[in-house]
């Protein structure tokens, strides 16, 4: 903030609820899009802002959501799919990072059930739309899948895109709950 006359930094004070963080984040922020991004994310391709924007541009496309791998190359995420493991989950999760996938569905952009919030792209517009995150119900997992099926049933796609990759250590600032 001292270094850029553009960056704003604010401070949550409250107890952990990865909702009502991101809401209050936010809130404080002006841009016409918003990116989701944890905290424990390493970026792999140069470009991954412009891949995702790339669909969350379009008047269609609600969400869109990058490829990640935990540190040992293998897939962590690459969309959300209901169903998985009787609730949402991750689809080709431990796949080999060199893996096409079922059907080549790893290289292969496409609209999906969910994204993962810990890098999700949308536009401002929508975000409102929606009302955000649900602070009440979900205050730590599950918050995303809520918001793709809430934007999904607003009528916009929710898009992953295998060509913005990042690293995902997964739980490594707060643990596993």
């Amino acid at each position: 903030e001292r270094e850029h006359d553009c960056v704003h930094v604010v401070k949550w004070d409250g107890i952990f609820n990865y909702s009502a963080i991101n809401n209050f984040g936010v809130k404080h922020s002006e841009g016409d899009y918003i990116l989701l991004l944890n905290n424990d994310m390493e970026v792999i391709t140069e470009n991954w802002l412009e891949e995702m924007l790339m669909f969350v541009q379009r008047k269609d496309v609600g969400i869109a959501g990058a490829k990640l791998y935990y540190p040992d190359n293998t897939i962590q995420h690459a969309g959300i799919i209901v169903g998985i493991g009787g609730s949402a989950g991750h689809a080709h999760k431990g796949f080999p990072r060199s893996d096409g996938g079922y059907i080549h569905r790893l290289t292969i952009a496409q609209d999906l059930s969910g994204v993962t919030g810990a890098c999700l792209m949308t536009k401002r517009s929508v975000w409102d739309e929606v009302g955000g995150l649900d602070e009440e119900n979900f205050v730590v997992a599950f918050n995303d899948v809520d918001f793709c099926l809430r934007v999904r049933e607003a009528g916009y796609l929710v898009v992953f895109t295998p060509y913005a990759e990042l690293y995902h250590y997964e739980s490594k600032s707060r643990g596993y709950e």
